[in-house]
């Protein structure tokens, strides 16, 4: 992606963001780029110094990328189960940060130890249980490859912490490309 249409979903996810804290109406995105047009996954995470305030997203879409990030900037906003009893306020806009990850298709992998850290998120499923972390997690944390695959399955999908050696669970690997901004810098 280029800067041009980064910066187009950053401020589609910033109006989309303001306009559910303040109850305003959200307006429709959109745009004639192909690119931004084009059926594509994606996370939209919020932050408040640094601070985990919301992050949704979905692996797949139909929709154009440019819709799917305002569904997602939304829900972050509003929708993460984590901070329904503490949601983001219209205090707190001028302290976000918040950050797209438009993610590539996912692959299913037999060998989990074959993700590159900082590179690579992972999804793990194990019949109704999943979880997932983004490629930037294993940075922010500094996670070895075996801890970036045992704190998915424990405490995102509610698996045991070695679920992902055991051939039942399908483990899945994806890129992405992040990019964020300041919420008053947008």
């Amino acid at each position: 992606m280029n800067d041009e249409q980064k910066q187009t979903l950053l401020k589609v996810a910033r109006d989309t963001v303001e306009a559910v804290i303040r109850r305003q109406k959200i307006a429709k995105p959109e745009s004639d780029d192909p690119e931004l047009n084009a059926p594509c996954g994606c996370f939209v995470t919020l932050k408040n110094k640094g601070r985990l305030r919301g992050c949704i997203g979905q692996f797949t879409s139909d929709d154009p990328l440019i819709e799917l990030v305002a569904g997602m900037a939304k829900a972050s906003a509003t929708g993460d189960p984590r901070f329904l009893a503490d949601p983001t306020t219209a205090g707190e806009l001028e302290k976000l940060d918040v950050e797209i990850s438009v993610l590539s298709p996912l692959q299913k992998t037999d060998d989990p130890l074959s993700l590159r850290l900082g590179v690579d998120g992972i999804y793990i499923r194990q019949g109704r249980a999943s979880g997932c972390f983004l490629p930037q997690v294993a940075t922010e944390t500094g996670w070895s490859k075996e801890e970036f695959l045992s704190y998915c399955c424990a405490h995102k999908a509610g698996l045991a912490a070695d679920a992902w050696k055991d051939p039942q669970t399908e483990v899945y690997l994806f890129t992405a490309e992040a990019f964020g901004a300041d919420f008053k810098d947008m």
